[in-house]
């Protein structure tokens, strides 16, 4: 007896001992992944958004092109699939047979970076989140001691690379619980730690920025009234971003000839963007204009159909990128629609109804509440957009205005679009 459980002993400590190792591998390669994939992506989106600024033309020709290569791209190299998003990782972690394969990582990592350097209206964080997930896939399929812990490692992927875009690991974690495993175990917990250490170790030896390093000052109590009324206009928009993305992926799902969808789609983006340039790639160089202005922003006539025909298109643009052809999710659209409809929101109260509030206070829970509605997400949108500003002082109203956004959206449509599966094709 005392043999035999000195041989399980042994056999814990060799799986605990390999399920480290495959951890901290996987953190690395992922963390790395996504560092590199935002370096890209920020460097070439920059450089032709100021060319399409500068010449008109290029904002006809770079949806064309952009969304062109992608569907050569996986016509010749990925095996004709199309990518489905966090879809795909569900798919996986629900089936024993059915893994992420390795042409995933490649797939997405590329796919992803030419959809947004050419102006699809989206970002890359699922590309990333889907490319990391199949860093862990495929870890546990290179060792039968690793069958078990599927959905652990692909989980610690996945935390790695949010960790490392977003400069967060308590949001990489959360994601990971929130969002792809729902049932944390021990495992779960000791791989995703892990992961999750070794990224944001990464972070720190390339001395990686965070994405809008802000100081919030203060916020004020008299504020939390109309915080609410921002979680709940944020549940609701959330919606409309939901059904925009399911409706043109059903309609686009119905033009037989793939090129025709690039024609269409390719059309719609350069005509909404030579009139609103701000949803250009990921839109965080709109969001750093509202967060940094370089003058005071007042809501005159314009400004304001500005900011609402923002709201409106937004997800109009975003829907048609994805259904067309393009790599990407609901990440950069929701903190996109969260920032502007914070601001809008707050400059309102400010000039119709002297509410003295503080727009960029705004600007920032607007963002962590749309993101919350849109993924069903409270706990990682909180410490993500913390992270993703570098300051914790509005903890408390975005943890408040995070749930009630949520539960505002579920409570009117309980679906996401990676939750939606029959109208996604």
């Amino acid at each position: 007896m005392t043999d035999i459980a000195a041989i399980k002993k042994n056999l814990r400590f060799i799986k605990f001992r390999k399920l480290t190792i495959a951890s901290l591998l996987i953190g690395f390669l992922s963390g790395l992944l996504a560092i590199s994939l935002k370096h890209l992506t920020e460097n070439y989106e920059k450089t032709l958004f100021h060319q399409s600024q500068a010449n008109p033309l290029f904002t006809v020709i770079f949806p064309v092109v952009g969304l062109s290569v992608i569907y050569i791209l996986r016509q010749y190299l990925f095996k004709k699939k199309e990518n489905k998003g966090i879809r795909e990782i569900f798919e996986s972690t629900n089936s024993k047979s059915k893994n992420l394969p390795l042409y995933k990582i490649p797939s997405h990592f590329f796919n992803g970076f030419l959809t947004v350097i050419f102006g699809g209206s989206t970002g890359i964080e699922v590309s990333t989140v889907v490319a990391t997930a199949t860093i862990g896939s495929v870890a546990q399929q290179k060792e039968n001691l690793f069958r078990k812990y599927k959905s652990e490692l692909i989980s610690a992927g996945v935390a790695a690379g949010i960790t490392a875009l977003f400069n967060s690991p308590a949001a990489g974690i959360l994601f990971a619980l929130e969002v792809i495993s729902k049932k944390p175990t021990k495992a779960f917990f000791a791989a995703t730690i892990l992961a999750v250490m070794v990224a944001f170790g990464l972070l720190y030896v390339v001395n990686e920025p965070t994405l809008f390093s802000i100081n919030i000052t203060t916020w004020h109590f008299h504020a939390i009234p109309y915080f609410i009324l921002l979680g709940i206009l944020s549940g609701i928009n959330s919606i409309y971003l939901t059904k925009c993305v399911l409706f043109f992926k059903a309609q686009f799902s119905k033009i037989n000839f793939h090129f025709y969808r690039i024609l269409l789609g390719a059309a719609l983006l350069s005509l909404m963007l030579l009139v609103f340039p701000q949803l250009y790639g990921d839109g965080y160089h709109a969001i750093a204009d509202l967060i940094f202005p370089g003058k005071n922003l007042t809501l005159t006539p314009i400004f304001a159909l500005t900011l609402v025909g923002l709201l409106i298109l937004k997800p109009v643009i975003t829907s048609i990128t994805l259904a067309s052809g393009g790599d990407g999710g609901v990440f950069a659209p929701s903190l996109f629609i969260g920032a502007f409809l914070g601001f809008l929101l707050a400059t309102v109260l400010n000039t119709f109804f002297g509410a003295d509030v503080i727009p960029l206070n705004f600007v920032i829970i607007g963002m962590a509440a749309m993101l919350s509605a849109s993924i069903h997400a409270p706990f990682t949108s909180l410490f993500l957009v913390c992270g993703l500003i570098d300051d914790y002082t509005l903890f408390f109203p975005i943890l408040v205005i995070c749930l009630i956004s949520k539960y505002t959206a579920k409570m009117l449509y309980p679906f996401t679009v990676y939750t939606y599966a029959p109208i996604l094709k």
